[in-house]
């Protein structure tokens, strides 16, 4: 059984010097990434072997980009025509494909030289490196008896205008991603929601955070029903939501919160999976995830601001105890809800865990979920869905995914959709029984449990938690979406004036 212990996140020696090394400061086992301006490739010339990547690169056609060859000494070097506006999205994707092919040689140092006329974009460009080394370097869990064999990459040295270059931050948000991916690649089997507590209090312990845990007893209590629905039919009792807290020292205000859904098995319930679709919900706790990641991101930055972290955590079973389609029963808010689809266990779990998280009376809520198929049909996998009761964060959002490069799309959140959920018997469903805006409604079904005073985006991952052969700078499946798009959100929205 796992162990509630931190990963082991790689290490990297970063230096940033001014001046370009000569050809005999390679040797093997050194690769060379060279960032040159996309509009003006003649800027080659100004390398010290110009003469002999012209000839190596009159190879390839002239859209290749990037582009890998033989460079001094033999070694890999990866030439990257880079726009003088690169940013976001575009700089990670563009990273990925820089730094794979020099790993595959198993080279244990880079070295990046800049030919950019703008410093911006060089420090854009080391950012996304540094992020995409990171990831690339993390080791997912392998139940196996084999030792994993560690690339050897231990330092990338940067040569030309990267003063301004924020290593910090690429560093703690590819931890936090880390840290998410780690956790959703783990099996059911070994990430139950009483583990995941233990991992979670453990990492409390080291990253200096308070830690409250609502067990059922205590759920129960507080006629958390919503919640209490989903796990009737579960063999153990050790379901529950954790509240983490960072408090950095001389901060008296109200906490940001992040809420995350946290389920580590999805059956489905009594309207039970088919068909293969059980296969892979042991990561239907990604969103819970996400939001500890994001946690820990803002640890490591020393961010300025209080911030609660909860995390709903539960499996979604079947059994004689497990509730049934048309159930109604009340959540902790006092809301009655009438049971539709026993598969919409999220919104079930996030409801309570919302609802609590605002007698907290937070600044402004982020919740993550893979919530809905309907987001993935609108979107596709290649970037996440959002909803927020403040309409005038809707272009701010686009713009800090953008920025960020974990794209987010907004949806609209008016108030006649409410008209599609109502009840005979009580005072809302909890979904509609079919038809298309599935992402809309559970966002409309939250809003219920969210106080009309507080501020509050909701992130619809489903359609980004996964994308096959990996996405922007991340080289798996699964994704970790989230953790800069999090920390780029409350960094910002923490400036506003309240």
């Amino acid at each position: 059984m796992i162990k509630p212990e931190l990963p082991k996140f790689p290490t990297l020696k970063l230096d940033v010097g001014q001046r370009i090394p000569a050809s005999w400061d390679f040797d093997i086992g050194v690769s060379l990434i060279l960032l040159v301006p996309e509009a003006e490739r003649n800027a080659l010339a100004k390398s010290p072997w110009a003469d002999v990547l012209k000839l190596r690169l009159a190879d390839f056609p002239a859209t290749s980009n990037p582009i890998v060859i033989s460079g001094p000494k033999g070694t890999r070097t990866a030439v990257a025509f880079v726009q003088d506006d690169v940013s976001g999205f575009k700089a990670l994707s563009q990273a990925r494909k820089l730094i794979a092919p020099l790993l595959a040689e198993r080279t244990r140092k880079i070295n990046v030289i800049s030919l950019l006329h703008k410093a911006q974009a060089a420090c854009v460009m080391a950012e996304a490196l540094v992020s995409a080394a990171f990831s690339a370097l993390f080791q997912l869990p392998k139940i196996s008896g084999e030792t994993p064999d560690k690339p050897p990459l231990a330092a990338m040295n940067f040569f030309g205008e990267f003063d301004a270059a924020d290593f910090r931050y690429a560093k703690a948000t590819a931890e936090g991603n880390n840290l998410a991916r780690w956790l959703t690649h783990l099996p059911g089997n070994y990430l139950t929601p009483g583990v995941y507590r233990d991992f979670a209090e453990a990492l409390a312990v080291v990253e200096g955070w308070e830690a409250d845990f609502y067990d059922l007893d205590r759920l129960e209590q507080l006629e958390a029903g919503a919640f209490l629905s989903v796990v009737e039919a579960s063999p153990t009792r050790d379901a529950g939501i954790l509240r983490l807290s960072y408090r950095p020292k001389g901060s008296g205000e109200q906490p940001f919160a992040l809420v995350g859904k946290g389920i580590c098995f999805d059956t489905g319930g009594s309207n039970l999976k088919v068909s293969g679709s059980m296969l892979g919900m042991h990561g239907d706790m990604q969103g819970s995830a996400v939001a500890l990641g994001t946690m820990l991101a803002l640890t490591r930055l020393t961010f300025s601001h209080p911030v609660d972290c909860w995390l709903a955590l539960a499996e979604n079973h079947i059994g004689p105890k497990a509730v049934k389609c048309n159930d109604v029963i009340t959540a902790l808010n006092g809301t009655t809800i009438e049971l539709i689809n026993t598969d919409a266990e999220g919104r079930m779990v996030l409801a309570d865990t919302l609802a609590l998280a605002c007698r907290e009376k937070p600044r402004a809520i982020l919740d993550y979920a893979t919530l809905t198929g309907a987001v993935i049909s609108a979107l596709g996998q290649r970037m996440a869905g959002a909803i927020t009761n403040r309409r005038q964060w809707v272009e701010p959002i686009i713009q800090a995914g953008e920025h960020c490069g974990e794209r987010i799309w907004p949806f609209p959140y008016e108030d006649d959709y409410d008209e599609d959920l109502k009840s005979d018997v009580a005072d809302t469903l909890q979904c509609r029984t079919a038809g298309a805006g599935d992402h809309i409604y559970a966002a409309r079904f939250l809003g219920k449990f969210v106080d009309k005073d507080v501020d509050w985006v909701h992130v619809d991952m489903a359609s980004s938690g996964t994308h096959k052969g990996g996405l922007a700078h991340i080289p798996t499946d699964l994704q970790g979406f989230g953790v800069r798009f999090g920390v780029e959100w409350l960094s910002r929205i923490a400036q506003e004036s309240r």
